[in-house]
C-alpha cells in the first residue's frame, strides 16, 4: 500500500492535472491537504531535499495521528521522487558539506531521535550521530564534514525515572527544569562516535549555526526552558569553538532568524527594536567580532520575516508589506540592491545552495509548494495537491477600509463562489491570533480557517489585519498596547460596516471566528459587541484577563507587549476588558472549542466564559467542546477534521440563516468517513 501510494504521489508531482467539473471545497478536502515542510539545497545547488507534510487520512479510515513528513529529492521542475518510505517520518533535512549524502533526523521504532544520512546516488540510510538516551533536536556540520555539532535534549535523570516508576510522579510546577545540551561528534566512516564531546553553553539553547570558517558559531539561548523566557529573554551569543569564549549580542527584545554570511564576516539578524516591540520584524547586521549591530529597515511599514545569504555574498530577505510578499536583496555591506515582486506568491521560506535560491511559497489557489528563482521570476517545482484544480474557488483579493478614527486597515477578502448576491452575502470575519501576526493574500484555508470551504457554501470571508498586526511597521503593531479591545476590536466592527457599504456583506449576517487572540476577539465580539455579530466560533481564546495572567505560561510577554500593566495595577480595567464581565450582553450564538492540555491559554478560560453565559443568558445558543490531549491548537488529524465540521455546522445553523433562535445542533457532527 505504501509503495503504491508513493508511486502515485511521484506521478502526481510530475504530471499536470486533468480538469474535471468544478466542485466546492469540503472539510474532507481540508483534512487531506498536503504541503512542503523542511527544505534543504545541496552545497552545489544541484539537488533539493524536502519533506511532504501530510496527515493520516482519517476520512479514508486511516488510524488517527499527528502530521507526518516523508523525504523527497528533486532536481527539476515537477520531478520529485520519494527517497524514503512514507512510514519513515523524518524532520530537519539537510546535506553533508560535500553534498554526497542527504541528512535527516529520525526516530527508529522506540529509539530516541538520531541523525541519519543516505547517499544521494542511492544506497541504504545509516546512522551518523546519536547522543545516548537523548533526542537530537538539530545539527550542523563543520565545513570539512569531519565533525557534526548537535543540539540534544536534557540528560536523563535515572533517579527521578525510578521514582516515577514507583508511582512518585508529582509534577513540581516551573521547577526541575530540563536544559538542552550541545555536543560535537566525529563523523566516522563506519558507525558513530560513541563519546561525543559536550560543549558548555549558557542557559537553554534552542538554535545554533556554525560559521563557514569553522571557528565560531552563533546560538540563541534563554535563561530557562520556560516559554516566557524564550519570548522575552532569549539572546544571541557568538561562541568561539576552540576556547568556548562568548560574546553576547545585547538585543533588547525578541529574536528571530539569524544567518551567517559565506565569508563569516557578518551575521544577519531579524529582531525586535525594543522590549515592547511585539515581534521580531526588523533586519539587522551584526559584527561577529564585537557583537555590535545596526538596523537596516527600522521604522519601515513592513516586516522582515527571514533571510538567506547567497553564495556570492548577497543577502536575500523575505519582506512582507501588509498582505503582500517581496524578495529583497542587500549587498554584504547592507546596501539595498533591488526588490522583487513575487507575482502573487506569499513567501514562507528561503534556502540557498550554489547560489541557487529555492523558496517555499503559497498563493490564493494552493498551500506551500517549492519554487526556484529563475531569471527574475519564480518557477514552480512541486504540486502536492493537483486535485485543487477541480475546486471551484471564490475570488480572493486584498481589501482596505477606513476605521472610525481614520486609520486605514488592510485585509484579505474571499468572495462567495459565484459572486456576491444582491443585498450582500453572509460574512465570516476570520481574526488571526497574536495579535503580533498578519494574514497574507495567499492560502487561507485550513482546519480552523473557513476560507474556501465557506466560500463554496456562499459565505464571504474577510481576514482583517487589525491594529496590533505585523506587516505594517512597529508603530502599527503597538497601537493596541495598554488599550485592550479598542481600537483593535472596534476595527472588526468597522470592517463589518465597510464591507456592507461596499455591497459585499449582509450586515445582519456577520459572524466572527479565530483562535488564541483571535479567540479573544471572538469572545469580545460575542459579548460586548453581541448586537453586531450573528454567530461566533471561539477557539483556545481568552475570556478573563485577570485569571489569564495567573494560568497561562507567558505572563511577561502579555505584560511587555500587550497589557503594559499588571492586573493588580488596575483590577477594574482588567475585568472591564474581559468577555466574562459582559456576559449579560451575550445574545450571539457561541461555539467554544479548546484543547484540554493547552499551556498557553488555560482551558479554564473557555470554561469561565461558558459558565458565565450559561447562567446569565441561559437562552443564548451555547456549546463548549474540549479536545483531549490537544494543546494550543489541534495536532491530531481527527480533532482537526472534527473542528472544521463543527465550525461550519455552527455557521450554517446561525449565520447562513440569520436565525439566532435556531435550535442548537446535535452534539456530534456527521462524519464522512469511509470504512
Amino acid at each position: 500500500m505504501t509503495l503504491l501510494r508513493n508511486a502515485l504521489l511521484a506521478t502526481a508531482l510530475t504530471l499536470p492535472a486533468t480538469a474535471v467539473l468544478a466542485r466546492p471545497m469540503t472539510p474532507e478536502d481540508v483534512a487531506n491537504i498536503e504541503f512542503t515542510g523542511s527544505v534543504a539545497v545541496s552545497p552545489d545547488g544541484q539537488r533539493i531535499a524536502f519533506t511532504r507534510v501530510h496527515y493520516p487520512q482519517v476520512t479514508q479510515g486511516e488510524e488517527d495521528g499527528r502530521s507526518r513528513q516523508q523525504l523527497f529529492l528533486i532536481d527539476g521542475a515537477m520531478e520529485a521522487k520519494a527517497w524514503l518510505p512514507e512510514d519513515m517520518r523524518v524532520t530537519s533535512v539537510g546535506f553533508t558539506p560535500d553534498g554526497s549524502m542527504v541528512t535527516f533526523l529520525w526516530s527508529k521504532e522506540d529509539e530516541k531521535r538520531t541523525l541519519w544520512g543516505m547517499p544521494v546516488n542511492g544506497g541504504a540510510h545509516s546512522k551518523i550521530a546519536e547522543i545516548e538516551e537523548a533526542s537530537v533536536l538539530s545539527y550542523d556540520f563543520s565545513p570539512d564534514g569531519s565533525q557534526v555539532y548537535i543540539l540534544a535534549s536534557a540528560a536523563p535523570d535515572e533517579a527521578r525515572d525510578d521514582e516515577e516508576e514507583a508511582g512518585f510522579d508529582a509534577v513540581i510546577y516551573e521547577e526541575e527544569l530540563r536544559y538542552n545540551r550541545m555536543f560535537v561528534a566525529d563523523v566516522m566512516a563506519d558507525g558513530v562516535d560513541a563519546e561525543p564531546t559536550q560543549i558548555e553553553v549558557p542557559g537553554h539553547v534552542d538554535s545554533f549555526d556554525i560559521a563557514p570558517s569553522g571557528d565560531w558559531a552563533i546560538l540563541t539561548s534563554a535563561p530557562t526552558p520556560l516559554i516566557d523566557d524564550s519570548f522575552v529573554a532569549k539572546r544571541p551569543y557568538i561562541i568561539d569553538l576552540a576556547s568556548g569564549d562568548l560574546i553576547t549580542v545585547e538585543t533588547p527584545g525578541k529574536v528571530g532568524d539569524l544567518e551567517i554570511s559565506p565569508d563569516s564576516m557578518t551575521i544577519s539578524m531579524i529582531a525586535a527594536v525594543d522590549q515592547h516591540d511585539p515581534a521580531a520584524t526588523t533586519l539587522h547586521l551584526i559584527d561577529p567580532m564585537t557583537g555590535a549591530y545596526r538596523a537596516l529597515n527600522e521604522g519601515a511599514p513592513e516586516a522582515a520575516v527571514n533571510a538567506e545569504w547567497m553564495a556570492d555574498g548577497r543577502l536575500a530577505v523575505h519582506v512582507d508589506k501588509g498582505v503582500t510578499s517581496f524578495l529583497r536583496f542587500y549587498g554584504a555591506d547592507g546596501t539595498l540592491q533591488n526588490e522583487m515582486d513575487t507575482g502573487g506568491i506569499v513567501l514562507a521560506g528561503l534556502e540557498q545552495g550554489g547560489n541557487r535560491l529555492v523558496v517555499e511559497g503559497n498563493s490564493a489557489s494552493h498551500p506551500n509548494e517549492l519554487f526556484m528563482l529563475n531569471r527574475g521570476g519564480f518557477e514552480r517545482w512541486t504540486d502536492h495537491n493537483p486535485w485543487l484544480t477541480d475546486i471551484d474557488m471564490g475570488v480572493q483579493r486584498a481589501l482596505t477600509y477606513v476605521a472610525r478614527d481614520g486609520q486605514e486597515i488592510e485585509g484579505v477578502l474571499i468572495e462567495p463562489v459565484g459572486g456576491t448576491p444582491e443585498g450582500g452575502a453572509p460574512t465570516i470575519l476570520h481574526v488571526h491570533g497574536g495579535p503580533e501576526a498578519h494574514d497574507s493574500n495567499g492560502w487561507n484555508t485550513g482546519y480552523g480557517s473557513p476560507g474556501q470551504v465557506a466560500a463554496g457554501k456562499g459565505y464571504a470571508v474577510f481576514l482583517p489585519n487589525y491594529r496590533g498586526s505585523t506587516g505594517y511597521g512597529t508603530a502599527f503593531s503597538k497601537q493596541h498596547q495598554d488599550n485592550y479591545t479598542d481600537p483593535e476590536f472596534t476595527d472588526l466592527v468597522d470592517a463589518k460596516y465597510a464591507l456592507a457599504g461596499m455591497g459585499i456583506t449582509d450586515p445582519d449576517r456577520v459572524g466572527v471566528t479565530g483562535g488564541s487572540y483571535g479567540g479573544y476577539a471572538t469572545a469580545w465580539s460575542s459579548t460586548y459587541h453581541s448586537d453586531e455579530f450573528a454567530a461566533g466560533v471561539m477557539f483556545i481564546g481568552i475570556s478573563n484577563q485577570v485569571s489569564k495572567m495567573g494560568t497561562g505560561d507567558i505572563p511577561m510577554e502579555m505584560y511587555l507587549v500587550h497589557a503594559r500593566k499588571w492586573p493588580w495595577d488596575d483590577w477594574n480595567y482588567a475585568l472591564s476588558v474581559s468577555p466574562i464581565f459582559h456576559a449579560d450582553k451575550a445574545d450571539t450564538p457561541l461555539l467554544i472549542m479548546h484543547g484540554d492540555a493547552d499551556p498557553r491559554v488555560s482551558p479554564t478560560q473557555s470554561t469561565e466564559l461558558y459558565r458565565h453565559i450559561s447562567i446569565r443568558r441561559p437562552d443564548t445558543p451555547l456549546r463548549l467542546v474540549f479536545y483531549p490531549d490537544e494543546g494550543h491548537g489541534n495536532a491530531y488529524a481527527a480533532a482537526r477534521y472534527d473542528y472544521n465540521l463543527r465550525m461550519m455546522r455552527w455557521f450554517d445553523t446561525y449565520l447562513m440563516t440569520g436565525d439566532r433562535d435556531a435550535a442548537v445542533p446535535g452534539p456530534r457532527p456527521e462524519l464522512n468517513i469511509k470504512e
